[in-house]
């Protein structure tokens, strides 16, 4: 035997030396099954099947009708067969759609996808063109944003998202593309995936596995869910996402200016009225609440006929202070007192002269010192780090 080479001591023992003939599959069955891994990775994660419905994740939707094609495709039932530990080709876990009545719109439609025109695969409804089945890339993307759950203390938050959304809407905020700035902190507000994003905190920093520094966040979503994902995964999000954006921090811009503009008034008159109306509220909180108002008239023309005009309480008003300024914005200014004091925003409902409820603006709760501290910081530039805090009834550090 000691001249014998491996392959004759091998055939010696009755051992067959020929190569394993390895089962290969068609790249249609290939696709089938990365399509069904996608499902059980799912379910591993979820604990249950993938659901229908408009309400649900693009993904989870996209994996049901996906489930949905492969449970009535008959090869797929053996092919599967192996991987199908939770029996979801079965029918368990999640109550299904009807997909045989829908059409490659109405399919399409139930994804939240528009076909593109001349899109083959799709006017087939060929599940093995993986059309929809998402690459690495945006599979880790995807696991990069942690599971989302209901915010238990969303009441406190939800001021925030309703405030910045006036911010946004009056200009006070701007929604910038992510990119330029690429920081995240505490505080700063972002849009991912069409929705408002709020960071509530940032932990202790850690290092990444490539050595860079991240940390782990707290970000509230304004639909009340929050998730704990890592700084440089919200960031990886958000360059992504065509639509992310940052919200620029509350700035009116440059109240005064060398180059006139649309709006500007070369001479204007911030005012402050006090309200004479017997409305039992106003007159018992009467040295508190007070209208501010800009003009570029004469503030007595601005005024004739309060007592017929519901923006003035319907009564007479009184003037307690007016402040001249020059070449101004007038909505620019407009708006740092609405940001400023929208939380003291008087919340009262009267009637109309013909018996209308009307629910006046403009006027808050709010003492004439503090309006008179804010005047002056609008003219040394430094409003824009203060707030009002309405306990307390002063302007307080940002």
């Amino acid at each position: 035997m000691a001249d014998m080479d491996d392959d004759e001591l091998l055939n010696a023992l009755g051992i067959d030396v020929a190569p394993a003939q390895v089962a290969s599959r068609s790249p249609r069955e290939e696709r089938i099954i990365a399509g069904f891994e996608d499902i059980l990775r799912f379910h591993q994660t979820h604990g249950r099947g993938p659901l229908h419905g408009e309400d649900r994740d693009i993904f989870e939707r996209l994996y049901a009708v996906r489930l949905e094609q492969l449970r009535q495709l008959p090869e797929a039932q053996t092919l599967l067969a192996d991987l199908d530990r939770p029996g979801l080709l079965a029918g368990g876990g999640a109550p299904q759609a009807h997909i045989d009545d829908l059409d490659t719109d109405a399919l399409l439609a139930e994804l939240g996808v528009d076909a593109a025109p001349g899109d083959t695969a799709a006017a087939q409804g060929d599940i093995t063109v993986l059309r929809h089945v998402r690459s690495n890339t945006q599979r880790h993307a995807a696991e990069e944003i942690a599971d989302r759950t209901p915010c238990e203390d969303f009441e406190d938050f939800a001021p925030l998202f309703e405030r910045a959304e006036r911010e946004l809407k009056a200009g006070v905020r701007t929604a910038l593309h992510f990119g330029r700035d690429a920081s995240v902190t505490q505080d700063n507000y972002f849009i991912l995936g069409g929705q408002l994003a709020y960071v509530a905190e940032v932990g202790e920093a850690i290092k990444a596995p490539n050595g860079e520094s991240d940390a782990r966040l707290r970000v509230i979503y304004a639909n009340g869910t929050e998730s704990n994902l890592l700084r440089r995964s919200l960031q990886r999000a958000l360059y992504k996402d065509d639509t992310g954006r940052r919200l620029s921090d509350p700035d009116m811009g440059p109240l005064f200016g060398d180059a006139p503009e649309a709006d500007d008034i070369a001479s204007g008159t911030i005012y402050v009225l006090r309200s004479l109306s017997n409305h039992p509220f106003v007159a018992e909180h009467r040295e508190l609440i007070h209208k501010i108002g800009v003009t570029g008239g004469k503030v007595e023309t601005r005024i004739a006929g309060a007592s017929k005009d519901a923006t003035y309480l319907l009564a007479d008003v009184e003037v307690i202070a007016t402040y001249k300024l020059h070449n101004i914005n007038r909505t620019k200014l407009e708006n740092i007192f609405h940001r400023l004091f929208a939380d003291a925003q008087l919340d009262l409902t009267i009637e109309d002269r013909f018996g209308n409820p009307v629910k006046p603006k403009e006027w808050f709760l709010v003492p004439l010192p503090v309006i008179d501290e804010a005047v002056n910081r609008i003219r040394d530039g430094s409003i824009t780090g203060v707030i009002y805090d309405r306990d307390a009834a002063r302007l307080v550090a940002a």
